[in-house]
């Protein structure tokens, strides 16, 4: 570092110095150019004053008086000399010091002569420099001859001597001022961020991290790329420290969790050379404009937590919908680009939708018609020819930048995502059929009279069977499932092991209960920061007082997107009723609301908000008081921190689906209560009421069944709250995201695939152990 710094200032002294020196070279030239243009100004006044007299002595013939002209010029003006030429430029009479005269330039006078005009330039001599002009003088139309005048010039290299001595003086003071001002930003904006960056690497390489303060990068920030890296770096040795203890006290344990590193082994080593490719409409990364610059998010989605770790250690290929306003200038002439940003693991492809393909695929077919076909939400289903029309167009679609993607590799691993691409399993087997498909439907499966609402249901179902591994949360969604293909088409079901034949194509129906993501520490990974549960519950009480002007000593929590199927009117109902049976709960208990906007262009999303809106309004004008109120709506988008902190700070979390596939939120606020405190208040008709059994289970649509679990929930002894969530804990540790994600993926890669072949992986879902009764600990 020494080194450095002596090379930086030497750098600095010869940058200075050059740059000092050409600018006083610059300066001294305009100087010199300014002061010659005054100097020919009054000379050629001078010229214009004594010409007369000259013209008169030339048509005289009597040119006596010119040591009297001079003498004038000189005292007048300080001029040297003056000489006269006749018409042909031969020198008749002049006066001033002998090696001026000897040394006057010819040319300027016969510049004048020939050209009839005023001309000029500088001479030297010894001690002399001189500006010589000459003017041409007429007597009429007739040329008589030629004036010099010739004028003292030294005094211009005088001042620019002058100048050049001044500006080494100034060179001087701008070298020590900018090596000074140098050398406290070296070590004030680099030294002290490098030190700091390099004391942070060190203890997070002894281990000692989580003991000491972060140090701060912000002066890093200058160096942006570094800083980036720096925070990189520090980023994946704390991850990978963590995930080293925690295989650690797995092994102390016997444990066997599962991890986002064993995931990623445990697949690759499954896949060998097949490369794994997964579809979904929503992009794991979106890239927006900002102010003048592109930034690159991650949409929240649990998806992308459990399957980012096995396409980056197997270098896959996710194919999804570009829904950022930056996401056409992202990526190259194929739609692709390298993903995550600053450590590339894995290609991103992107398919693009036109707004009227959006509304009508995403928006109408899959959300006006599916979600609540599916959902026994009493919304009506609504289903259009066009919707359909263009849901095939964009499965379509999807299927040939699949196919563009897999090329001529063999044996290539399709995990697709959800009812938008209900249609992609067929196309992709059609086309390729050494490829293993699976597909993991996310919401319900309703029963066969329910299905056959939709028109099109034949087409729905011959599409996900082209799929080799048919994924649900529940068996009730499996069974479901095979009774609606039993009711529609022609094909041969197996109840005993699950499968559908059809075509001499077989198709195995599981059930994998999605979960959340852990990290080695047991806490939801990527959403602790590192606050005590005290400090968690000051900070919300805190911005509950600051923001809403609310004090509370009890904090219930309901964390959704604004959609109907969640039961948010009937939940807020039950807190009116829980303060009209129990009054005591009243100026004590306050209700966190979070309703995320969602899908707000169709007609049914706009009413469920004023509804909302309405009931929070009823509700509030009728219980609240001055610095207290029963409700508070919190209505926009919470990333994952705010919704952590509101999880560890509610004494209680309310989850009131009216219909879930899964509701993972019940298990994120499990997984964030690591104080093993809190209730979970918990619809039974969310498949995570087959699993967390030790929540309150509820029936959402008795307002006061609902109010009641609400007061027991309050109610509840420390010890009852402790033992629930232990077990309930014990539940989503085990079965977390990333054993979902090996489940599928391994029982997809471990099928023998051929016409009317079924090699069923002999495993237990836990959702159909739960369902049966068999104790966890002999789960294979």
């Amino acid at each position: 570092m020494h080194l450095f710094r002596v090379r930086l200032i030497l750098a600095l002294i010869a940058s200075v110095t050059l740059v000092s020196l050409a600018s006083t070279y610059f300066d001294v030239l305009a100087h010199r150019h300014s002061l010659r243009e005054d100097l020919e100004r009054r000379t050629t006044r001078m010229g214009t004053t004594i010409e007369p007299d000259v013209r008169n002595a030339l048509a005289k013939g009597d040119l006596s008086g010119l040591p009297g002209l001079t003498q004038l010029l000189k005292d007048g003006t300080g001029a040297l000399a003056l000489a006269i030429y006749d018409a042909r430029g031969n020198f008749l009479a002049g006066s001033g010091p002998p090696d001026v005269m000897r040394a006057l330039r010819q040319g300027v006078v016969e510049k004048s002569l020939q050209r009839g005009i005023e001309a000029g330039g500088f001479g030297h001599a010894g001690q002399w420099q001189w500006l010589e002009q000459a003017f041409p003088i007429h007597n009429g139309d007739k040329l008589q001859g030629a004036m010099a005048v010739v004028v003292d010039a030294s005094y211009i290299r005088s001042e620019g001597i002058a100048l050049w001595r001044r500006s080494f003086w100034r060179v001087v003071a701008l070298v020590i001022l900018i090596i000074s001002i140098t050398i406290v930003m070296i070590r004030w904006f680099l030294l002290r961020p490098m030190i700091r960056a390099a004391e942070r690497l060190r203890l997070l390489r002894i281990g000692l991290a989580e003991e000491s303060a972060e140090p701060e990068l912000g002066a890093l920030r200058l160096f942006s790329p570094l800083a980036r890296e720096v925070e990189t770096m520090a980023a994946s040795l704390r991850a990978a420290r963590a995930a080293a203890a925690a295989e650690a006290r797995l092994r102390e344990a016997g444990a066997n969790q599962w991890t986002a590193e064993r995931l990623a082994v445990h697949i690759c080593n499954r896949a060998g050379s097949s490369k794994i490719f997964v579809v979904s409409n929503r992009e794991p990364y979106m890239h927006l404009h900002a102010g003048r610059g592109i930034v690159c998010v991650v949409p929240p989605s649990g998806l992308v937590t459990a399957l980012e770790p096995v396409l980056r250690a197997c270098d896959g290929v996710w194919v999804a919908s570009g829904s950022g306003d930056a996401d056409a200038v992202s990526v190259d002439e194929f739609d692709r680009l390298r993903v995550p940003p600053g450590d590339p693991r894995y290609t991103l492809r992107r398919v693009w939708l036109s707004e009227q393909e959006e509304a009508r695929y995403y928006e109408g077919f899959s959300n006006e018609g599916l979600w609540p076909l599916c959902h026994i939400a009493h919304t009506r289903p609504i289903f259009r020819s066009a919707d359909w029309e263009c849901y095939q167009l964009v499965n379509q679609r999807f299927a040939d930048a699949l196919l563009e993607e897999m090329g001529d590799i063999a044996e290539p691993v399709v995990f697709v995502q959800d009812y938008h691409l209900t249609l992609l399993p067929r196309l992709i087997k059609k086309e390729k059929p050494d490829a293993r498909i699976a597909i993991f439907w996310h919401i319900p499966w309703p029963n066969p009279e329910a299905f056959g609402i939709c028109p099109w249901q034949a087409e729905l179902l011959d599409g996900l069977l082209g799929a080799d591994l048919i994924g649900f949360h529940i068996p009730l969604h499996c069974h479901n499932f095979l009774a609606t293909v039993e009711r529609v088409l022609e094909a041969r079901t197996d109840r005993d092991h699950m499968t559908v034949l059809r075509h001499g194509h077989a198709s195995i129906i599981r059930s994998y209960p999605v979960s959340v993501a852990f990290d080695g520490a047991m806490r939801p990974a990527a959403s602790w920061d590192g606050k005590t549960m005290e400090e968690e519950r000051k900070v919300a009480r805190r911005q509950l007082l600051n923001e809403f002007g609310v004090r509370a000593e009890t904090l219930a929590v309901g964390v959704d997107r604004l959609d109907y199927t969640k039961g948010i009117v009937e939940r807020l109902e039950a807190i009116g009723q829980l303060l009209e049976d129990h009054p005591w709960h009243r100026e004590r208990l306050t209700m966190v609301q979070i309703a995320a906007p969602s899908r707000t262009r169709i007609p049914s999303y706009a009413a469920l908000r004023r509804r909302v809106e309405e009931a929070v309004a009823r509700i509030n004008a009728r219980h609240q008081t001055v610095h207290w109120k029963p409700i508070v709506l919190i209505d926009r988008q919470c990333d994952h921190r705010e919704v952590n902190q509101w999880y560890r700070a509610a004494d209680i979390c309310l989850v009131t689906s009216l219909h879930d596939g899964m509701n993972l939120v019940a298990k994120e606020f499990v997984a964030a209560r690591d104080d093993e405190d809190g209730v979970l208040v918990l619809s039974r008709f969310t498949g995570a009421a087959v699993e967390l059994r030790d929540a309150l289970l509820i029936n959402p649509y008795d307002v006061v069944a609902v109010a009641e679990a609400i007061h027991a929930g309050l109610e509840m002894t420390r010890e009852e709250r402790r033992d629930r969530m232990q077990r309930m804990r014990r539940q989503v540790i085990e079965y977390n995201i990333y054993m979902w994600a090996a489940n599928i993926l391994g029982d997809l890669r471990e099928l023998r695939l051929g016409p009317g072949k079924v090699n069923a992986p002999d495993r237990v879902a836990p959702s159909a152990a739960l369902e049966e009764n068999i104790p966890a600990e002999k789960l294979a």
